[in-house]
């Protein structure tokens, strides 16, 4: 019960919600996840257990891949549908090359302001519980990165994207964006992550699944092991004797014809397959654990 659940998350469940029912179905306090979704998205929510949880510091920089439904001539203070929607009374594009063109402009690399309900910390405090007790915050605009965003389908008033992004990107902000853009306002109607790094949406599990494999003693089926996470960091085997100094704080030594000389990182694994350790080099071919699961 140690590595990482991928998780089909259902609409009107918050990231924690599910990270709570996680907990009680596995009968564990150590569990947490590795990329917020908004209530209203669905789809995969990333979410670490057990001794796993000390991985999560390599995980959080991965590219996200979304599929939004974008709804024209509305707005909401959340910039999705769960905020207070207002219709603008301004007339939408008629021509959807005017759309397409406005959706071109959010490719590349470029500066966002996050949603003003929104996790991201002022003085410490997150903007959302701010904008609950109607304090108006100013969010600073951070630089992120859209790989490739299609255009499935223009029925207006909505509008279906595929969108893949870095890591931070909001779109809620890329809805509200694009609806300044043309002029008559834009919010999420539908979000759902299909991708986050390695992990696909495909292999996930809902949650009524998941409560299915609990009360047939099978949850662990569920959980992806810590040993098959970062699979670009490569893998030493080590004897008992070593797994245990491991343990205890001391360095050790790989195999020049296992791990390639100047290696950064490396995993420790028993002759079991268990992960002992990720290893930070200090010398050529000896490694300290740095984390030591």
């Amino acid at each position: 019960m140690n590595g990482v659940v991928l998780i089909d998350k259902p609409a009107g469940w918050t990231s924690h919600d599910v990270v709570n029912r996680w907990r009680k179905l596995a009968g564990t306090k150590r569990a947490g996840h590795l990329g917020t979704l908004d209530p209203l998205a669905t789809g995969l929510l990333v979410l670490i257990t057990g001794t796993g949880t000390r991985l999560a510091q390599f995980f959080g920089k991965e590219e996200k891949t979304y599929l939004a439904g974008i709804e024209l001539g509305v707005v909401s203070n959340t910039y999705d549908a769960d905020g207070r929607v207002e219709k603008t009374g301004i007339a939408l594009p008629e021509n959807p090359n005017l759309i397409r063109d406005a959706l071109s402009a959010f490719t590349g690399e470029f500066e966002q302001i996050p949603p003003p309900v929104s996790a991201k910390k002022v003085a410490g405090v997150p903007a959302y519980k701010l904008a609950r007790k109607n304090v108006k915050v100013e969010l600073k605009p951070v630089t992120v990165r859209i790989r490739e965003l299609k255009v499935l389908d223009i029925s207006l008033p909505r509008i279906s994207i595929e969108v893949t992004c870095s890591a931070g990107t909001y779109i809620r902000s890329l809805a509200h964006d694009l609806g300044q853009r043309l002029g008559c306002g834009a919010l999420i109607a539908q979000l759902r992550r299909t991708r986050s790094g390695d992990f696909d949406v495909k292999d996930s599990y809902t949650l009524d699944r998941l409560a299915d494999l609990a009360s047939q003693g099978r949850l662990a089926d569920a959980v992806i092991s810590s040993s098959s996470l970062l699979p670009h960091i490569p893998s030493q085997y080590v004897d008992a004797q070593t797994a245990m100094q491991i343990r205890q704080g001391r360095d050790f030594r790989t195999s020049p014809f296992v791990v390639q000389p100047g290696t950064p990182l490396v995993k420790a694994l028993s002759h079991s397959g268990e992960l002992i350790a990720i290893g930070e080099l200090r010398i050529p071919n000896v490694y300290h654990p740095g984390t030591v699961l």
